[in-house]
């Protein structure tokens, strides 16, 4: 009898999302674009990089959770759904794909007001931007759960 066994690949891409779904994981990254936004204002390009190096390693600092109760753990299972077995981007014009497509410029936006020193306009574009993260990640757990 053979037993197909999966990639090297697909196996630590599945030990990758599995640890992610954690949600101390989850949350941990939502601190993220305010502590570059705040490195670049301040030019304090250690905290930059710090917060880059954070948002690599971060999805393999932390166990997989026990269970997928935390809506956290949901957010995460539910991009993994959405892009591999849905095989959908997160980048076009139909929704809740478009949600992430406006984001682009206004991270963009909010890293070059940090840039211009302009708080006002960072912190607008960078709550808007998360805000709009949060509404894509929404629209895919209300998806995830109803399926």
């Amino acid at each position: 009898m053979s037993t197909k066994r999966a990639s090297p690949l697909a196996d630590l891409r599945e030990i990758f999302w599995r640890r992610h779904s954690n949600p101390k994981s989850g949350w941990s990254r939502t601190l993220l674009l305010p502590a570059i936004l705040t490195g670049i204002y301040h030019r304090n390009w250690r905290l930059v990089i710090g917060a880059v190096v954070f948002a690599v390693l971060n999805p393999l600092l932390f166990a997989p959770p026990e269970n997928d109760d935390a809506w956290m753990t949901r957010v995460v299972l539910t991009e993994q759904w959405w892009t591999d077995e849905m095989n959908r981007g997160v980048l076009s014009a139909s929704y809740p794909n478009v949600l992430n497509l406006l984001n682009v410029p206004l991270s963009a936006y909010a890293l070059v007001a940090a840039y211009r020193r302009q708080p006002y306009r960072a912190i607008v574009a960078g709550v808007l931007s998360m805000g709009l993260k949060f509404l894509f990640v929404g629209a895919l757990v209300r998806r995830y759960d109803a399926r």
